[in-house]
């Protein structure tokens, strides 16, 4: 018998990822071009589009959030410019100062923006404070949700706020294994959350898939945190698959993309 060469290997699994199609709801660029500041010491290292799409050239990717991390700040300049040159089905999440103006808001949606996010885990957005008052105001003006990337420990102390919220999502599955249940409770009055960051939680992955598509298979959605800062186990292929062979195929495609399209509505 003759066994087939690793280049046959490499494109036969190139082929076989082929048929994932994304909407990638989380990812960051990072533009030397324009300014990061550090945050707890941290600088990250660039990640351009040209990084983005060469990462992600053995999937069908249709689009995609990216996303402001701590790092970036209130910085709109790159978040503007990555959009322009990704095109139409990406969209933007963007950190604001409570003091943006109306006007501002408005700019950024027809820019692309379609959410405002609060880092409760890394800082570099606006204070908690702040939280209400934001949030109602970029719904009303532009039907914005708002993203926290909070430890899910923290969460039972917010429920109740955070639910009062229009709408809301939370980032990595909510990192923590000990407030799951809090997430859960979440997820049952409508919140949503972000199948990303598998490598930064405690979580038994797969487990905490079912449990949430079991409330609500609407409510959660793919990304690949790429690239994935200060992680000790960045994003893998293998966890696209992962998502098919834990859900099937239906809900698997509702959780790649079809969620995150109704989400977010990029323009097409």
């Amino acid at each position: 018998m003759t066994l087939p060469d690793q280049s046959s290997l490499t494109n036969q699994h190139t082929e076989e990822q082929k048929k994932y199609r994304l909407f990638d709801s989380h990812f960051h660029i990072i533009d030397p071009r324009f300014p990061v500041v550090p945050n707890q010491g941290y600088l990250p290292a660039a990640f351009t589009i040209e990084d983005y799409r060469a990462r992600t050239a053995p999937f069908d990717v249709i689009g995609g959030a990216v996303v402001s991390g701590s790092f970036q700040a209130f910085d709109q300049s790159y978040l503007v410019e990555a959009l322009k040159q990704l095109g139409p089905g990406f969209v933007g999440v963007t950190q604001l100062p409570a003091t943006v103006l109306d006007e501002q808001i408005v700019e950024l949606d027809a820019a692309g923006v379609r959410a405002i996010r609060f880092n409760l885990y890394r800082g570099g957005s606006e204070h908690l404070d702040h939280l209400e008052e934001m949030a109602r105001r970029v719904f009303d003006l532009a039907g914005w949700h708002v993203e926290f990337y909070i430890d899910s420990r923290n969460l039972p102390e917010l429920e109740d706020r955070l639910i009062a919220l229009p709408k809301v999502s939370f980032d990595h599955l909510g990192l923590s294994k000990e407030g799951f249940p809090a997430l859960l409770r979440l997820v049952e009055r409508g919140a949503y959350v972000k199948a990303t960051g598998f490598g930064r939680t405690d979580l038994d992955i797969p487990t905490a898939l079912r449990a949430i598509c079991a409330i609500n298979p609407s409510a959660l959605h793919f990304g690949t945190d790429l690239p994935s800062t200060r992680v000790a186990r960045p994003f893998a292929d293998s966890e696209v698959v992962l998502v098919v062979d834990t859900l099937g195929e239906q809900v698997g495609r509702q959780v790649l993309y079809e969620n995150a399209l109704a989400l977010y509505k990029p323009a097409r």
